[in-house]
Parts: C-alpha cells; sequence; structure tokens
C-alpha cells in the first residue's frame, strides 16, 4: 500500500502517518481536511507529502478516517462511494456501532475495516501527532468478517508492523465496554476540573496546591470537546448506565463518610487497589 490518504490529520491520524511513514519511506501520505490551515500545518510538520481532496481517493491503496466520529458515520458511505474495489479504508473511532451500521449495506462494505486503537494522549491537531503512539498498544477490531479477506490481511500486516496488538470484539460490545473504560474516564475528569474551577475562583491557589496526583486526574479534561461531545452523543446509553454507576458508588462513599464509618472507607479503598493488579495485565 504505497497511496496512503488521511482524512483527519492530528493526534491519531498523524501519528498514523508518522509511523507509516518510518515503516516504508516510499509511501506517500496524502492529506484530507475541511482546514486548510491544518493541511498546511500537516505539510510544516512533514506528517503528509501532499494535499488532496475528497476526489482523489480513487487512487488511494489505503485511507485512514480519523475525524470526529458523527463526522465518520455521515462522511463514510461517500467515501466508500469515491473508491477502488482494491482500496482499504479503515476508521479510528471510539465508537463503532453507529459507525458500522452507517454502512452495512453499502456495495462496498467489504473495503471497510472497523478499528479503535487504544492509544492517545489529551492533545489534537497536527502537532500533537508524535512517532511509536501505537507501540504496544491494542486495537480493537470489529466485524473483521465483513472485510474482504486480502484487504484484512494488508491491515493486519501494517498495524502489526508498527507495533500494535489486535483484538476482535463485536460492534455493541466494543461500545458498552470502552464506555467504563475510556468514556466515564474523560466525563470524570472534565467534572472534576469543573468543580475545581467552580471553587477556586483564584486560578494561582489552583496551581500552587495542585499535586501530581490532581494533574494526572484531570489531563483529559484538556481533551478536545470537538470529538469527545460526539463520542458521548453516539455511545449516550452506555454512558448514561456507568455514570449511573459511578454516581452510586459516590453516594455510597459519601454516606460512609458523613457515618463516620472510615473503616468501611478504608476497605472501600483497600478493595480498590486491585485494579493495580488487573492494570499491571494490560498495561
Amino acid at each position: 500500500m504505497k497511496q496512503i490518504y488521511a482524512i483527519g490529520i492530528g493526534l491519531i491520524g498523524g501519528s498514523l502517518a508518522k509511523d507509516i511513514k518510518r515503516l516504508d519511506p516510499e509511501v506517500v501520505i496524502h492529506g484530507i481536511s475541511r482546514k486548510e490551515a491544518t493541511l498546511n500545518e500537516a505539510l510544516a510538520l512533514n506528517l503528509i507529502d501532499k494535499k488532496a481532496t475528497l476526489d482523489d481517493i480513487h487512487k488511494a491503496d489505503l485511507v485512514i478516517v480519523s475525524i470526529p466520529v458523527d463526522a465518520t458515520v455521515a462522511l463514510l458511505p461517500t467515501i466508500l462511494d469515491k473508491i477502488s474495489d482494491h482500496t482499504l479504508v479503515v476508521d479510528a473511532g471510539s465508537t463503532k456501532e453507529a459507525i458500522c451500521k452507517s454502512v452495512e449495506d453499502h456495495p462496498k462494505r467489504r473495503n471497510f475495516l472497523a478499528m479503535h486503537p487504544i492509544a492517545g494522549t489529551e492533545f489534537s491537531g497536527p502537532s500533537a501527532a508524535i512517532d511509536n503512539l501505537f507501540l504496544g498498544k491494542t486495537n480493537i477490531i470489529c466485524e473483521v468478517e465483513k472485510t474482504a479477506f486480502k484487504l484484512q490481511e494488508k491491515a493486519l500486516k501494517l498495524f502489526e508492523g508498527i507495533g500494535m496488538r489486535m483484538r476482535y470484539m463485536h460492534p455493541v460490545a466494543h461500545d458498552k465496554h470502552i464506555a467504563y473504560v475510556s468514556h466515564l474516564s474523560h466525563i470524570s475528569s472534565f467534572m472534576l476540573g469543573k468543580t475545581v474551577i467552580e471553587k477556586e475562583k483564584n486560578e494561582r491557589d489552583i496551581f500552587d496546591m495542585a499535586s501530581s496526583g490532581f494533574a494526572s486526574t484531570v489531563r483529559l479534561a484538556k481533551s478536545s470537546p470537538e470529538m469527545w461531545t460526539p463520542i458521548f452523543k453516539q455511545n449516550k446509553d452506555n454512558v448514561i448506565e456507568t455514570l449511573e454507576e459511578y454516581i452510586n458508588n459516590l453516594i455510597q462513599f459519601k454516606a460512609l463518610m458523613e457515618g463516620d464509618n472510615f473503616e468501611a472507607v478504608f476497605k472501600e479503598m483497600k478493595d480498590t487497589n486491585h485494579i493495580r493488579d488487573i492494570l499491571n495485565g494490560i498495561i
């Protein structure tokens, strides 16, 4: 796959472009964005070799779609309309059910591979792209059986080449599980940041007293609302379910403190320390 078109050249699209170029310096990365400034920045950072438009993707061997998930749902059928029969299209969205449904009856469904690389930072835009972002990270593949086998092989060879581990999952299961381990984390971070900002009107006090623990907890609150609002909208039911469970746990913890039951508070935290063992097995 020598002619690669990246629709969206931010953290994920740009980092994929960097890793693919490192793997094969002969590939040509074409950038597509609705913002000319984004393309200019991507060119200046050497993330892409050329600018392109959607009308050019019939020449693509690979199209990488890494734009907000609502835009992916709207645009993906058009992308499949425009590609050649040998082109592989992948998306990197954090939700999968709505994206897969948007093309389930498309004549070129076999050209599409739905994936979600579990990697990222709180930053966005071309300048956020970094080398080796995906090294050792899990890449969730959904409905792999609906992608043409030869295109599957090409995709897996490429993504294994840049260091990703493959995991296969149904789109519905993916969206349910990712609501717990990713989407809830972002909401918690946003709302903790909101709580502190509203309480501490003197920002200097926040900066002077903030520990590394606070900084790491609210790190995700710096994430792009343009990207995350559509994710919460598409995964609304699962996110609400996780929020209900999370809020119930907070209410119970508050009740233990109100009742001076600090033995139970200790036990709650001690039991939760088991998360270290779980994370040590996957990170």
